[in-house]
């Protein structure tokens, strides 16, 4: 086990700077001038724009800009907004809680709605419950984030007109009308991959001998699902769930789009439009530390679950 937490922790290191250095080099692909973007348009004199560029340290080599960036991240600082001529730490502070409550509260809801209605799938395989769970689940992944919020917005318009979900809030009443319609439309597109996963190993589990032996033994049957079955067909649904709250976290820049939202996202496009290079490597470097740090915790709650899992991949 500590060999496999070892292991865990050095892809980690490796992955977050390797996706520095990629993230470094891409946003600096973009043909737009950030001079351009600080000056705002304004015409100004070579002088002006030689310590501008000084001050920003765009006039040193990129392996100079780099070293400087990636300390500062260490440190805590991840410089300096061109646009919007503010500390990358504080804007990102700003817009968080929108971004990080869809995210949140997305993946809750997609678990609490996908784990029970794979288990009843299951149980229930090849009945009317199982089919007509099957059409909806299908219904929902043909439905992408974007296309899902819409419709949603046309609905709650008809149904409700005075619930608000754009805009500022104040309170958490508020901000919970806010995201919870952008939440709702970014976990349906995920919830039916995550069922049918679960479905799948709770229908192994329900076929193994030890469920029967179990059974014979006279142990009630919402026993063996609840206490046995689940607890080794969840495995699968814990690794892919890694990889869907990455693409969670990419999706809330969609639905934030959609519903107007000041989260992460807005910035981030408008970031990537103006060659503002600390907003960008600063916002991009979050995300990937996020969904990293989630699927590497991830990845060790799969090896705590089963053991044999951290054992044979110990001795590889």
């Amino acid at each position: 086990m500590k060999k496999y937490l070892r292991d865990k922790l050095l892809q980690y290191v490796i992955v977050l700077f390797a996706a520095s250095v990629i993230v470094f080099i891409m946003v600096r692909l973009n043909p737009a001038d950030p001079v351009a973007v600080i000056l705002g348009g304004k015409q100004s004199t070579p002088e002006t724009v030689a310590n501008l560029r000084a001050s920003f340290n765009l006039d040193k080599p990129y392996i100079t800009q780099y070293t400087l960036w990636i300390t500062g991240v260490f440190k805590g600082n991840l410089g300096s907004s061109f646009k919007y001529r503010q500390q990358v730490s504080a804007l990102i502070g700003e817009r968080l809680p929108v971004t990080a409550g869809i995210v949140i509260l997305s993946s809750l809801i997609l678990l609490l709605i996908a784990i029970p209605s794979g288990i009843i799938t299951a149980v229930k395989q090849n009945s009317i419950i199982d089919t007509g769970i099957s059409v909806i689940q299908l219904i929902l992944v043909a439905s992408p984030p974007f296309l899902t919020s819409i419709l949603m917005i046309w609905i709650i318009t008809v149904i409700a007109p005075t619930f608000r979900f754009t805009g500022s809030f104040s309170n958490f009443g508020q901000y919970l009308q806010r995201i919870i319609l952008p939440s709702i439309a970014l976990a349906f597109s995920m919830i039916a991959l995550t069922s049918r996963i679960m479905k799948t190993g709770m229908v192994e589990q329900l076929d193994s001998n030890y469920r029967m032996a179990a059974v014979a033994k006279g142990m009630p049957f919402t026993d063996v699902v609840i206490r046995h079955c689940l607890k080794n067909a969840i495995i699968p649904v814990i690794t892919v769930f890694g990889t869907q709250f990455g693409i969670l976290i990419v999706g809330s820049v969609l639905v934030e789009t959609v519903f107007s939202l000041a989260g992460l996202g807005s910035i981030l496009i408008e970031g990537i439009k103006s060659s503002d290079y600390p907003l960008v490597q600063g916002l991009t470097m979050l995300l990937v530390f996020v969904f990293m740090t989630i699927s590497t915790l991830l990845d060790i709650v799969y090896g705590l679950i089963d053991p044999r899992i951290a054992s044979h991949r110990g001795h590889k």
